[in-house]
């Protein structure tokens, strides 16, 4: 929020003109202003400015607060109900979930039914599901109306929803049926048919459909608010674009929770013991992988100690395989979120993942090939534990450096592509495997590659 505005309402409310006054010039204010204001004001103070608004007004700034069970405490319980119930359904839900479990219920309980009901419908679907997302501000009229009888009532319902660009029409059994532009339905003549202004084909998602697999139309066709119907196509209220952009918000805060190896989002209200059960499983099993890891390593100890001059090398085989095995992740999480394009790219985006993987381990492979022979003989190091410098081991320990690094990287970016498609087809997000999942892995096999291939080439040493 801009401080000026901020000053300025604060200023205002403590200013000596009439509440009259002071009420209509506040209201010119947006809800977000307002809300910051009273999160600044002590509590004598914000029960004057819910006395001065009315519960309808502050019924429409209370969703902008952010720590509403502080606010909501300077009221009655029966206030709060009645301000709860002026308000949307969804929003009305969110205010609701900021509360203690006992102090929900009693308001609940106090609210009309109707409210209540309209809570209920939302609540019923999983928060994964689009219907869990919707509201029910918006205006429908029937099919069967006129231009001059829509006009009446979207009129007459304009004061209690300001989803007003779009107009929804269902048919007499109040299935959906089509949707009409304001500004269409304001030029159209008095005589003219509705029908003529409706558009029929218009996109529309169902309750059930989980609100990941929505997203990408959500974003591309960019409307103001979209039908959401039930199985029998029943229209039950819209997501808004608001709504959009928070779902956008809140899939891509927990895919980058899951990419940084959590179970979920955090915030840092929430409560150490929290953070822990978010943060714990999968470090234990990252573990888990890492004692994996140093056991491969075990298995290895001859080729360590007659080989010293390998573990110099190891970190870089390792941090690349692990770097190719990340951008591979990422790519492909990208693209299965594209719903429509799912079974089309899964061939297409593990072969070129793979291709890309390649190439660039070619290339770095000659570099790093190139460099480790010359710096074993600018400094005259032995391969061998204990021996003289000699230019076949170092061409062969220079060789293994390079094949090594080659084949944990069109490994690493194999499996950095094909996990998250695996994730998919068996119905766990493929952003669970994580960023330190998927590097973790990929050290394990690095390891055994470049391990493998030192046995290999030095075998008869050893």
């Amino acid at each position: 929020m801009n401080r000026e505005y901020l000053d300025e309402l604060l200023e205002l409310l403590k200013s000596e003109i009439s509440d009259a006054e002071k009420k209509e010039l506040i209201l010119q204010y947006h809800e977000n202003d307002i809300a910051e204001m009273l999160e600044e004001l002590d509590k004598e103070d914000r029960i004057k400015l819910y006395t001065l608004l009315g519960d309808d007004n502050v019924a429409d700034v209370l969703p902008y607060v952010e720590d509403v069970e502080e606010l909501v405490e300077d009221l009655s319980t029966d206030h709060v109900a009645d301000i709860i119930e002026l308000m949307d359904a969804d929003d009305a839900i969110d205010i609701l979930e900021e509360l203690d479990e006992e102090q929900r219920e009693e308001i609940v309980s106090l609210m009309d039914e109707e409210s209540v009901s309209e809570i209920n419908d939302i609540v019923k679907y999983d928060d994964d599901m689009i219907g869990s997302r919707m509201t029910n501000n918006y205006i429908s009229i029937t099919n069967t109306d006129t231009v001059k009888s829509a006009m009446k009532k979207v009129i007459k319902e304009a004061s209690d929803n300001d989803n007003l660009s779009h107009i929804y029409v269902v048919d007499d059994n109040d299935k959906f049926y089509g949707v009409i532009e304001l500004r269409d339905l304001i030029i159209a003549r008095q005589t003219d048919e509705l029908e003529k202004i409706i558009k029929l084909n218009y996109p529309v998602f169902y309750a059930t459909s989980l609100v990941e697999d929505c997203l990408n139309s959500l974003m591309d066709y960019a409307l103001d608010s979209y039908p959401i119907l039930d199985s029998d196509d029943h229209l039950i209220g819209v997501i808004t674009s608001d709504d959009v952009i928070e779902v956008v918000e809140e899939e891509m805060s927990d895919d980058y929770a899951k990419l940084a190896g959590l179970t979920e989002e955090e915030n840092l209200e929430e409560s150490i013991l929290a953070s822990v059960k978010k943060r714990l499983p999968w470090l234990i099993v990252l573990l888990i992988l890492g004692l994996v890891q140093a056991f491969c390593m075990t298995g290895f100890d001859r080729i360590v100690a007659a080989l010293p001059v390998i573990i110099f090398f190891q970190t870089s085989v390792l941090a690349m395989a692990g770097n190719t095995g990340t951008q591979a992740l990422a790519v492909t999480i990208r693209s299965l979120s594209d719903l429509d394009e799912k079974n089309k790219i899964i061939g297409k985006t593990v072969f070129k993942e793979l291709r890309i993987a390649f190439l660039n381990g070619f290339v770095l492979s000659l570099l790093a090939t190139i460099f480790v022979f010359i710096f074993l003989i600018i400094t005259k190091k032995s391969v061998i534990d204990g021996g003289v410098f000699n230019y076949e081991y170092s061409i062969r320990a220079a060789l293994i450096v390079g094949t090594a690094l080659l084949s944990a990287m069109t490994v690493s970016g194999f499996v950095g592509t094909i996990i998250p498609i695996v994730f998919m087809k068996i119905k766990i997000d493929p952003a669970v495997a994580s960023g330190p999942f998927i590097t973790t892995i990929n050290d394990v096999t690095a390891l055994l590659i470049y391990y493998g291939l030192a046995y290999v080439m030095f075998q008869s040493l050893i």
